[in-house]
This record gives C-alpha cells, sequence and structure tokens, in this order.
C-alpha cells in the first residue's frame, strides 16, 4: 500500500511539474504573439502614414499648376521621415517649386529631391 502512495504522490509531482511547464510555455507563446503583433501594428501604422503623406505632396503638387506633376513620383519612407521625389520636370524653376511644395506639406519630413530637369 505504501508503494501505492508513493507511486501516485510521484504521479502528481511530474504532472504539477508537466503543467507548470507547460504554462510557462503558454505565457511564452502568449507574450511573444504580443510582440508580433505590436510589430505588425506599429508596421501597419508606418505604412499608411506614409500612404497619407505621399498622397499629400502628390495632390499639392498637381494642384499647382507651376508644375507639370504629370513626370513625378512620391515616396515616403515613414519610419526615417523622409518623402523623395523621383521622375521628371521641365525646368530647373518647376523642380525647385516640388521641393518647396513637398517641404511645405510634408512638415516634419525630409525631402530628396531627385526631380531631373528635362526640356
Amino acid at each position: 500500500m505504501k508503494s501505492i502512495g508513493i507511486s501516485v504522490g510521484a504521479a502528481l509531482l511530474a504532472l504539477t511539474v508537466g503543467c507548470s511547464n507547460t504554462a510557462d510555455g503558454v505565457r511564452r507563446d502568449s507574450e511573444i504573439a504580443a510582440d508580433r503583433t505590436a510589430e505588425a501594428a506599429s508596421s501597419s501604422a508606418d505604412a499608411m502614414g506614409g500612404a497619407l503623406e505621399t498622397a499629400s505632396v502628390k495632390a499639392a503638387i498637381i494642384a499647382d499648376d507651376r508644375v507639370s506633376a504629370s513626370d513625378i513620383n512620391v515616396d515616403t519612407d515613414e519610419p526615417s521621415k523622409t518623402v523623395t521625389l523621383n521622375g521628371a520636370v521641365q525646368t530647373d524653376a518647376q523642380k525647385r517649386i516640388a521641393g518647396e511644395i513637398a517641404t511645405a506639406k510634408a512638415s516634419g519630413y525630409t525631402i530628396v529631391n531627385n526631380l531631373a530637369v528635362r526640356p
């Protein structure tokens, strides 16, 4: 009878330790999942913020009659807070004006004006 009691006690101890390890594993897995979810949400927010900034700058350039915006591409890198103008314009003045518009619309962003002048 004594050996049955010891066997049952050992089994309960093993079960308790196993459950504890499982609970720790579940907790760690939950923490990892929460971290990954937060990272994904942050990345999505950055992408949305960048898309809004891009649209705002592009719309302002299109609306300005002094600049031919048909060959201008606006890209925004939200994590680095950088707006980049790529493409071509007809004059140096249009390049300068497009840069000024981007600077005014994208307050707090670095503007990289890669526009080429092609008359």
